[in-house]
């Protein structure tokens, strides 16, 4: 075991070990049922290396939400569509990238932001309020896009981006919780691709 302060590592590399094994765990098995000697296990440090960086397991998690899970979304969602020239084209490619990427393996644990809104919602309010503010991100930049592929002429007048975009978010997520039952990768292909001929419809 390594203490912080005889480790070689910078602080902020090691406050994102911990975060990063966090998250692993947390993944595999839930917010409630993870180990923090686990997550010292996977990263050699002491407890006083963790407590140095985050006071409570509680915090831990909602770090968690905010820069780990948050910041893959981000990587693979948020700025790929803010940064599109064609928005509608782009969140089309998303969805048959998401299709294409996932197999049984994949599922297996389903998505990690819909894990913990369904653990975690019903029974702790800042844990809400943390998957509440990063939900309204998706959806935001989910109606952004299409707000602007509809200035773009590239989906219908009609269409509005805001129920659009609500529903996206929930399909996509769906899409993870009913793979993740069934435990099938070709399951969540199916509902991702009528997902994205959804999409395709607002033309």
């Amino acid at each position: 075991m390594i203490d912080l302060m005889t480790t070689a590592h910078p602080p902020d590399e090691t406050r994102d070990r911990l975060l990063q094994a966090a998250f692993a765990e947390i993944y595999r098995h839930g917010f409630q049922a993870a180990g923090l000697a686990a997550i010292l296990q996977d990263t050699g440090l002491t407890k006083g290396a963790l407590y140095h960086y985050f006071p409570s397991k509680h915090a831990l998690g909602l770090a968690v939400i905010d820069e780990v899970i948050q910041e893959r979304l981000a990587g693979r969602v948020f700025r790929p569509l803010e940064e599109a020239e064609d928005p509608f084209a782009t969140l089309l490619a998303l969805l048959e990238q998401g299709a294409r990427g996932v197999d049984d393996d994949t599922v297996q644990w389903g998505c990690p932001l819909n894990n913990l809104v369904q653990e975690m919602s019903p029974i702790d309010p800042d844990f809400r309020e943390h998957l509440s503010v990063l939900l309204a991100r998706w959806q935001g930049v989910l109606q952004a896009a299409l707000a602007r592929a509809q200035t773009q002429g590239r989906i219908r007048a009609d269409i509005d981006c805001e129920a659009a975009s609500l529903f996206v978010l929930a399909a996509w997520e769906g899409c993870w919780g009913i793979a993740k039952n069934r435990q099938s990768g070709p399951v969540f292909r199916r509902c991702l691709r009528a997902l994205r001929d959804y999409v395709r419809g607002l033309a």
